[in-house]
């Protein structure tokens, strides 16, 4: 069986934040880097500058002019583990041109916090249904870790999840530094579910912020988000987890309450009055937990969780309901 070493080759695929700072990781370990992303002049602008002009443009990343490429195939053919750190709502029409036999003998490494449309699948889900990739060679990170504080090389943790703890374990050798402590999982399903959840609460957490809600609320909030978690993840993955570790309450935190949180501040938006749209367009970026909570909404309806934070969340972004209302009425559900 193929192992990850020290010298295997990393495709990050993404040209955002996320994908980045995980550039900038890999290269700062001096790893074997490829970096694929779909804008021509970004590509350009990295090859010259060492820089991303339009994600986290003040860390320098140190990777070869001829490493960053706007050849999608080409990239993946020449790496052994591709890390896919585009928004999930995007990535099967990113992948539209590739086939099972382009992932063959390859581990795939989900850095999205979201659940494919077309498919309302978990990314590990997806590559394991839609291009025959095994479980055993799907890796997942995790949080708690913020982009912009990586790109700051702010102390971060990361969790590493697979199915065979051997390749998380080697994954992990090539992601640890100075500013980058790891750990291990083998809940790919639960760290999956969880940094799609972590992404609707913090929405929640930002419109309540936005009608003026305060702190003391907003403990209660995610007190009850934490749980809520707990029981969805029970029912789509029953296992023996800690919901306590920093891959589910970390990364909610973390989420919920940082200003460099998108979904936070999207949620902020919504409830300050704007419309998705507008926030949309505002921001800039893609709030991950705005496509994510309709795919949870569906999803829920084989497994019938109680989830009522992610209900109102549905409720206000696709059932246009009033966030001064329908937070209202989500109060009356908390304690």
């Amino acid at each position: 069986m193929k192992q990850i070493t020290k010298d295997s080759k990393i495709a990050v695929i993404g040209g955002g934040s996320w994908a980045t700072a995980l550039v900038k990781i890999l290269c700062d370990n001096q790893a074997d880097v490829l970096w694929w992303m779909r804008n021509e002049e970004a590509v350009a602008h990295i090859r010259q500058f060492n820089r991303n002009p339009h994600y986290l443009s003040s860390a320098e990343i140190n990777i070869k002019e001829d490493k960053v490429s706007t050849n999608l195939k080409a990239t993946i053919d020449a790496a052994d583990v591709i890390i896919v750190a585009v928004p999930a709502a995007f990535l099967h029409s990113s992948l539209a041109t590739l086939t099972p036999q382009d992932f063959e003998g390859k581990f795939v490494c989900s850095a999205i916090k979201g659940i494919v449309p077309e498919f309302n699948l978990i990314i590990g889900e997806y590559f394991n249904s839609y291009f025959k990739l095994p479980l055993e060679n799907v890796l997942v990170i995790s949080g708690p870790c913020h982009a912009e504080e990586v790109a700051l090389e702010k102390l971060s943790y990361l969790t590493i999840s697979c199915l065979q703890q051997a390749h998380a374990i080697a994954f992990t050798c090539l992601l640890n530094n100075r500013y980058i402590r790891t750990v291990t999982s083998d809940d790919i399903y639960g760290t999956e579910y969880g940094a799609v959840l972590k992404n609707i609460y913090a929405i929640a957490a930002g419109i309540f912020h936005g009608l003026g809600y305060g702190d003391n609320f907003q403990s209660v909030l995610i007190s009850n988000a934490i749980r809520e978690m707990e029981r969805f993840l029970a029912a789509v993955h029953p296992i023996n987890r800690d919901i306590k570790e920093s891959a589910y309450l970390g990364d909610l935190l973390v989420t919920a309450y940082s200003q460099f949180s998108r979904n936070r501040t999207f949620g902020n938006m919504i409830g300050k009055g704007y419309s998705v749209k507008s926030a949309q367009f505002e921001m800039g970026m893609v709030a991950e937990g705005y496509y994510a909570v309709k795919c949870i909404h569906e999803i829920n309806r084989n497994y019938k969780v109680e989830i009522p934070i992610c209900r109102a969340v549905f409720a206000v972004l696709y059932e246009q309901i009033s966030p001064l209302i329908e937070m209202k009425l989500l109060t009356e559900k908390l304690d």
